[in-house]
């Protein structure tokens, strides 16, 4: 098993910048990717990022290119978030996810493992 912790949300205004964090721990040596997926209410889950562990490649959804950035720090088992010129639809509640598979991917489905998120919030 793999446990996922975020923190780093929190209320922003329009252009503003956050960076969200996700610790994990047990067996971390079993995961090949990470990603970051918001949920908005009354929206389904979307995907916005993922990072390779070993190697550092990344993957963006287009809405995202250019304003957030993926980064990972494997001495701490962590993944960031570094989000900037934030809009208020990208209010959600952000969860950070780990994928066994041997391949970087957007699709949800291919995460086995999620943590319970954290609320960013974008005022206009």
């Amino acid at each position: 098993q793999v446990q996922l912790v975020e923190s780093g949300g929190g209320l922003v205004q329009a252009g503003g910048s956050l960076r969200l964090s996700c610790a994990s721990s047990g067996r971390t040596f079993s995961v090949y990717a990470m990603g970051w997926f918001p949920q908005a209410p009354g929206h389904e889950r979307e995907f916005v990022a993922a990072i390779k562990w070993s190697g550092g490649n990344t993957y963006y959804a287009d809405p995202v290119k250019g304003r957030f950035t993926i980064s990972r720090d494997n001495a701490k088992n962590t993944v960031y978030l570094q989000m900037n010129s934030l809009k208020p639809e990208d209010t959600a509640v952000y969860s950070c996810a780990a994928s066994r598979g041997m391949v970087l991917t957007p699709q949800e489905g291919r995460y086995a493992y999620w943590g319970q998120g954290t609320q960013v919030t974008v005022s206009s």
